[in-house]
């Protein structure tokens, strides 16, 4: 695990995590994992869940993606997905 750096803010535990997203990417990546999220306006407009977060390489043996209908829920199902393929994501 590399050094955050200083970057990490204390997280206000109301605020959800969203807050943290760009955080959370950014750690990803000093990890050598490749990822990114997203929101899909035609994917909204066909009431799916318009957003996705997508991850692969560095320690992943395969690539893992996650939708939800908002920012924290596809963060937090991003989460989950990743601390099943070993990988902790500080928080």
């Amino acid at each position: 695990m590399t050094a955050h750096k200083g970057r990490w803010p204390k997280v206000d535990q109301n605020s959800g995590i969203e807050d943290a997203a760009l955080l959370i990417l950014e750690w990803l990546a000093e990890q050598g994992i490749n990822a990114m999220i997203r929101v899909d306006a035609e994917r909204l407009a066909e009431g799916l869940p318009p957003w996705t977060f997508a991850v692969s390489g560095g320690p992943l043996s395969q690539g893992i993606r996650t939708d939800g209908v908002s920012a924290g829920q596809c963060l937090s199902f991003a989460l989950a997905h990743l601390r099943d393929a070993g990988v902790e994501v500080p928080f």
